[in-house]
């Protein structure tokens, strides 16, 4: 049985949202894998059973997987666009049962939603995709009126995340806030905090409510970690509206 983190926010009943981990549970004494990325060498098939053991756990047939780039894309996920993988960084729909996912190992996963239940959102949310505007393109699209929800998923954590000049200039031009920065280790180096960065851009854009239990994955064992570990596996985090 996959195991995961629900996501803690007050939303309508209908609203579900969660983030698996990296250890699908106990066999014979040894956690098993739950890698749900295609793209870190695992065996094909191994990742398609655990996608297949995500579905069945959550009662979904339908998840809009995409092929991320951090970038700022956003896609509509329906029917149609569930039989591929699009290349984007966001998606939403309206539709019932039909799960958004977003896969990351340090990112930010975001999760939104509208105070009826009614649209879905869920966006990847690496320094490249926050600062190029991947929350500002699915939040327009989205169209909600009225309060806003949102949940940011396990991410790395501020004292885990040390960046240079590049990233500094990329995020200080996008939101002219330096709050979201502390001094790093030497001279030219900075601790940056996404989840700040995260919910600063959020209620930016006009979203009232902002959850985030702060979970890093770097420093927590259960999740899978690019800048801990490099070659990893990936988490999923899945946003759907019950039938």
């Amino acid at each position: 049985m996959p195991s995961w983190i629900d996501a803690s926010w007050q939303v309508p009943p209908n609203v579900r949202a969660l983030t698996t981990t990296r250890h699908e549970g106990v066999s014979r004494g040894r956690y098993a894998s739950f890698n749900l990325a295609m793209h870190t060498g695992d065996a094909t098939e191994a990742v398609a059973k655990n996608r297949q053991s995500l579905r069945s756990e959550i009662g979904l047939k339908r998840l809009q997987w995409l092929d991320q780039v951090h970038g700022n894309r956003c896609l509509n996920a329906n029917d149609v666009s569930c039989q591929a993988v699009p290349e984007a960084d966001a998606s939403w729909t309206t539709e019932a049962a039909l799960g958004l996912v977003i896969q990351s190992a340090d990112c930010v996963p975001v999760v939104l939603t509208d105070a009826k239940g009614d649209k879905i959102g869920a966006a990847h949310g690496g320094w490249r995709g926050l600062t190029s505007g991947v929350l500002h393109r699915l939040i327009a699209a989205m169209e909600i009126e009225g309060p806003w929800f949102a949940w940011i998923g396990p991410a790395i954590g501020a004292s885990a995340y040390e960046v240079g000049a590049d990233v500094f200039d990329a995020v200080l031009a996008a939101t002219g806030d330096v709050r979201v920065f502390t001094t790093g280790s030497a001279d030219g180096k900075w601790f940056l905090d996404l989840f700040q960065l995260t919910a600063l851009l959020l209620e930016r854009e006009g979203v009232t409510h902002v959850d985030t239990e702060r979970l890093c994955t770097y420093s927590d064992a259960r999740f899978y970690s690019f800048r801990r570990d490099g070659v990893t596996g990936r988490m999923a985090t899945v946003i759907w509206k019950a039938q």
